[in-house]
C-alpha cells in the first residue's frame, strides 16, 4: 500500500488551555479514525528556511509548513479523503498538502 506525506500549512497554537485540550482531543480523534493507516504521526515544525541557488532565507517561504504526518492509502483519492478530517481543514484554519512518497 502506498505511503503519503501530509504537509500541514496554517493552524496555530490555541490561546487558552481549554482550546489546547480541545485541539489535542480533535487531533487524537482524527488519528484514531485513521487507525493503522497512520505510519508516522509526525509533529509540528518550527519556522522553515528556504535554500536556493540565490541563498538562504529564514522567512518560511510563500506557504510555510506547520507540521507533517505519514499515512498509508490505496491511492491519492483515499489519502485526500482522509485528509479532509484534519482538524485544521475542518475548522478552516489551515490546509493539508498530500503527496505520494515514491519508493526507491
Amino acid at each position: 500500500m502506498p505511503k503519503f506525506l501530509y504537509v500541514f500549512h496554517g493552524g496555530g497554537m490555541p490561546e487558552t488551555e481549554a482550546a489546547q485540550q480541545q485541539a489535542m482531543t480533535d487531533w487524537g480523534s482524527w488519528y484514531e479514525a485513521m487507525g493503522p493507516k497512520v505510519v508516522d504521526g509526525g509533529a509540528p515544525v518550527g519556522m522553515s528556511h528556504t535554500v536556493s541557488r540565490g541563498g538562504h532565507v529564514e522567512n518560511g517561504g510563500a506557504n510555510p509548513a506547520s507540521g507533517y504526518t505519514v499515512v498509508m492509502a490505496d491511492d491519492h483519492a483515499e489519502a485526500c479523503e482522509m485528509a479532509k478530517g484534519c482538524p485544521m481543514v475542518v475548522d478552516g484554519s489551515g490546509s493539508v498538502e498530500v503527496a505520494q512518497i515514491m519508493e526507491m
